[in-house]
């Protein structure tokens, strides 16, 4: 396995910081993965060099307003609106097709809500590339330890759309990040998880998880690789920040063929850094979905070639 880190440069010129865990031999699949709320592609320890040694290749980055992205102050938190974070990862996606690889879509927390937005409103030429979706906890809607007032909500979205960049701090709780405390500590003590958002881009969190949450953002079928949507999702029963509840509501409604839920008993929020074996059976869950659809090329149909 060897890692690159890069830089890709957006349409206006804003560069984004990435990095790619290569497979030592050929990939048997490539995972392009979206992070999460006060959050950074360098806080997934293990997570990646795992999947790259499974022969999933790796392509992360870290967003617009977050970690090694952000070049000064003002820019934390800066995402844009919904319109802003689908376009940037439309550009950073565009760079990896066509490939005779099969290419999967995978979001954690605030990033497993912007996967499924891409999933149900992302450029079909881009969707008919992805072969599956994978959610990690996301953030269909907050847990009740994390939500904020209805009046917070209303007055933040009517703030965003008056004082766009004004910085807010919407500090996340370390402890009911993971039952391991090193892994709370971490977080508290990173720089680069700096809980800070604009208004603009905190009222485009909250739209798309209202619409999430209410059912106007629906992830149909059709929205993947030969006309198929395949899609996983994985949350912690015990999760204090985004809702268990909310997603397997959401899951629930799904009208797609091929989808899976897996309820992670006891789990906190960050499923890939809960203490062992259950980081493990959520680590080789992953790798079990894709490869299972990684095996055979698809038809633009949805069907596989016969052999």
């Amino acid at each position: 396995m060897s890692v690159e880190e890069g830089l890709h440069t957006l349409r206006d010129g804003k560069k984004l910081y990435t990095k790619t865990f290569k497979t030592n031999g050929p990939a048997k699949a490539r995972l392009i993965f979206i992070h999460g709320f006060s959050d950074h592609v360098n806080t997934y320890g293990p997570l990646f060099p795992f999947l790259a040694s499974k022969g999933i290749e790796t392509y992360t980055f870290d967003q617009r307003g977050w970690g090694r992205s952000v070049q000064k102050p003002s820019e934390r938190g800066d995402t844009g609106p919904t319109t802003q974070v689908l376009d940037d990862m439309t550009s950073f996606i565009a760079t990896l097709i066509p490939s005779p690889i099969p290419m999967f879509l995978m979001g954690h927390s605030m990033g497993g809500g912007q996967v499924l937005c891409y999933a149900a409103q992302g450029p079909q030429e881009i969707r008919k590339h992805i072969r599956g979706y994978l959610l990690e906890s996301p953030f269909v809607d907050f847990d009740p330890k994390s939500k904020p007032s209805p009046v917070t909500v209303f007055f933040g979205r009517l703030a965003g759309r008056v004082l766009a960049k004004r910085q807010m701090v919407n500090k996340l709780d370390p402890a009911l990040i993971s039952r391991d405390p090193d892994i709370c500590k971490q977080f508290s003590e990173d720089p680069l998880c700096h809980d800070t958002g604009t208004l603009e881009g905190l009222a485009g969190l909250l739209d798309r998880t209202g619409g999430l949450s209410s059912g106007k953002i629906v992830v149909p079928e059709g929205a993947g690789e030969g006309g198929v949507t395949r899609i996983w999702i994985a949350h912690g029963d015990k999760d204090g920040i985004t809702s268990y509840n909310a997603s397997k509501k959401l899951f629930d409604a799904l009208q797609v063929k091929d989808k899976e839920f897996r309820t992670c008993a006891g789990n906190y929020h960050r499923l890939h850094d809960e203490p062992n074996p259950d980081k493990e059976t959520f680590r080789d869950d992953v790798v079990n979905w894709i490869l299972a659809r990684s095996t055979d090329p698809i038809h633009n149909d949805g069907t596989k070639p016969k052999l």
